[in-house]
């Protein structure tokens, strides 16, 4: 066999394609688009549209809230902590912290917290300090000897102050009391200049 012999599988290798490129092409001219109209344009995106009539997604009724500055935790399964264990990622003897799974490269980040979940076996006895967890993880911790401390999560911090429309608040009315006797100080004073 010789180099200009080797080829690929068949179907391996498929030859891009390259629209509007003339006739012989086969996509040439209006480079399958068809003819005129708007879906032959640029910049089209008629995902949902449905010709006028009330769409879908505005038919069906909103269910739920969804907060916006909620918690997101990172999930630990008890087998992937056992595989870290096992593999040497994490010293069972000391304290399992947080910082000490990503560290050790268990998960990639922590987020707003490590949430230990079922899913799995753990047979070395540990001692965790998670955010939270599961009934059945902190059953399944106990159970081989080990001990977890669950911290309460931070609170999050909210991205806008809250605005109330209406009646002034006693301390925001007590607040704008010195402008008011600023002004009329400043007012008196203008008096006394004349």
């Amino acid at each position: 066999m010789n180099l200009n012999e080797l080829s690929d599988n068949a179907g391996a290798v498929k030859k891009r394609k390259r629209a509007g490129r003339g006739i012989g092409s086969g996509l040439g001219k209006t480079a399958g688009r068809g003819m005129k109209g708007q879906k032959s344009r640029s910049g089209v995106s008629l995902v949902g549209f449905e010709g006028g009539q009330m769409p879908l997604y505005r038919r069906l009724p909103k269910r739920g809230f969804v907060k916006p500055n909620r918690s997101r935790y990172q999930e630990l399964t008890l087998g992937r902590l056992q595989i870290a264990i096992d593999a040497g990622k994490i010293d069972a003897k000391s304290e399992i912290t947080e910082d000490a799974l990503v560290a050790g490269g268990v998960i990639r980040r922590k987020m707003d917290g490590v949430r230990l979940i079922g899913g799995g076996e753990l047979s070395a006895k540990v001692q965790l300090s998670v955010t939270g967890a599961t009934k059945s993880a902190v059953a399944a911790v106990e159970k081989a000897g080990g001990t977890i401390t669950v911290r309460p999560a931070p609170e999050p911090v909210e991205s806008k102050k809250r605005r109330y429309k209406g009646k002034k608040t006693t301390a925001a009315a007590a607040d704008s009391e010195p402008a008011e006797t600023a002004d009329e100080d400043g007012a008196d004073a203008s008096d006394d200049a004349e």
